[in-house]
């Protein structure tokens, strides 16, 4: 299972960030943000850039100039530069006087396009969709037609919109998903029809993610011939968003043997898109969450300790990352043992039984901190292993956020974070005020480097509180004196 495909695939990756990642609700990306997205792209090797539809907006249209500019310079070495534009001749101009690597022309297939969007009949459609592309091959730029709702198409329309974009010049054609309703079964049989029928295009797959197949759909297609994953960083998108680039990247490699991208990039591109986009990645998320080389369940603990190999699918070398795992009720003997030794204290195995006893008694804690095992391990070896604590410690923690990043879910991770007790968004010039308590100097500048260390933070101030002030009517409150 996972094996190397039989034949040897050949597979690109075109990266979809700037203009359907920028399509996911409640994203806008600046132009400055757009070139370093851009640049890091390209250092990672994708193989295409679709860097907008000039048409939409002048800031749209000033990235992809800019996009394009790069790569005139050479900064941009690699990538084709694709700019996106309706079935119309007016886009296309906008699109073409910036001179692109390619134009991607996209018009609906399907019934319920034609009939609902478009308002045309089967051969109004294919007349629309010959003469654009002529117009565009006018200017002497590839273009790409995007068979939009191909997966809804008839079969036999299909084909002959295909191949009416081939005859009027259109050397790919990207087949999309549209609402993602495809099966990986369906996607294979489609474009292993696709590329017998009309052989003379390479095609493209743009597979939505709705039903969370996106990743699926999109190597049944390369199975099936085709050529270019449509991707974004994170999978950001219309709705539910398409397939993303790091576990598409990590998947050919994992089961084909195909390196399309440098995978120890991913991770950047990741934080830097989530950053800049305002969408969290969630801790649980293939390749780039927090959690993705986490492990929790003894057994599992146990099976790492003794061969990484045995649940995890592959390295976490490959994508720059190492493997952890957390001590919490779950947690067994092996992981426990490994963990204090890893923190320099040794025990006999009957004070291993008893620590391991009371980690588990602690149900409630979601995990253990170093701090809180050396505690229990003290309590139950009758030895000194830490530094004896002083008077408990409150402060208050400023924290401004990066810009374009969702306050609120940044003030999420900052809750979880053992020692801060309270979490507000305020105003002016700091975005979010915590109340934290420790009991040492060590644990305070433990919980202020952990929110420090958390994404979205720009920067922090503490203040530490040395007096609570009585309120009138017995109301506490407190400031610093």
């Amino acid at each position: 299972m996972g094996g190397p495909w039989p034949r040897r695939l050949r597979v690109g990756l075109l990266d979809s960030t700037l203009r359907e990642g920028e399509q996911t609700p409640g994203v806008s990306f600046t132009v400055e943000q757009k070139l370093e997205i851009a640049r890091l792209l390209d250092e990672a090797g994708v193989s295409m850039i679709e860097a907008g539809h000039p048409n939409v907006a002048p800031d749209v249209y000033e990235a992809v100039k800019r996009i394009i500019g790069l790569k005139r310079e050479g900064v941009i070495r690699r990538a084709e530069i694709v700019a996106h534009s309706r079935a119309v001749k007016k886009d296309i101009e906008v699109a073409a006087e910036l001179e692109p690597d390619r134009i991607a022309i996209f018009y609906g297939v399907s019934d319920i396009h034609l009939r609902y969007k478009h308002r045309v009949s089967r051969e109004e459609a294919l007349s629309i969709i010959g003469e654009v592309i002529e117009y565009a091959r006018q200017y002497g730029v590839k273009v790409r037609f995007t068979a939009e709702d191909a997966t809804r198409a008839d079969y036999g329309f299909l084909l002959e919109a295909v191949r009416t974009a081939r005859e009027a010049g259109a050397d790919r054609v990207s087949i999309a998903d549209t609402v993602g309703i495809a099966t990986p079964y369906a996607i294979r049989r489609l474009f292993e029809r696709l590329t017998s029928d009309e052989p003379g295009v390479e095609y493209d797959i743009h597979a939505h993610n709705d039903l969370g197949m996106a990743v699926a759909n999109s190597l049944a297609a390369v199975e099936g011939g085709a050529t270019i994953i449509h991707v974004t960083v994170n999978g950001l998108g219309e709705r539910a968003g398409i397939a993303p680039l790091e576990q598409v990247a990590v998947a050919l490699k994992r089961h084909y043997g195909v390196d399309v991208v440098d995978l120890r990039r991913v991770v950047r591109l990741s934080r830097l898109v989530e950053r800049y986009s305002g969408i969290p990645v969630p801790p649980t998320a293939p390749v780039v969450g927090e959690n993705a080389f986490v492990h929790k369940a003894g057994v599992h603990v146990a099976g790492v300790l003794a061969n990484p190999e045995t649940y995890e699918p592959y390295p976490p070398e490959w994508v720059g990352r190492s493997r952890d795992y957390t001590i919490d009720k779950y947690t067994g003997r092996r992981a426990l043992q490994a963990r204090l030794e890893r923190l320099g204290v040794r025990v006999s195995d009957e004070e291993l039984v008893e620590i391991l006893k009371r980690v588990k008694q602690r149900a409630s804690a979601r995990w253990l901190r170093d701090e809180d095992l050396l505690e229990i391990a003290e309590e139950v070896t009758g030895r000194a292993l830490r530094p004896r604590p002083p008077e408990e410690i409150e402060a208050l923690v400023t924290v401004k956020c990066e810009a374009n990043i969702y306050t609120t879910s940044v003030a999420r991770r900052l809750s979880i974070i053992p020692g801060v007790e309270e979490v507000a968004e305020v105003t002016g010039e700091n975005d979010i005020l915590l109340r934290v308590r420790a009991k040492s100097p060590v644990e305070l500048n433990q919980v202020v480097e952990a929110i420090r260390s958390t994404r979205g933070v720009r920067e922090t101030y503490t203040m530490l509180v040395l007096r609570r002030i009585p309120m009138s009517g017995g109301n506490g409150g407190q400031r610093q004196q």
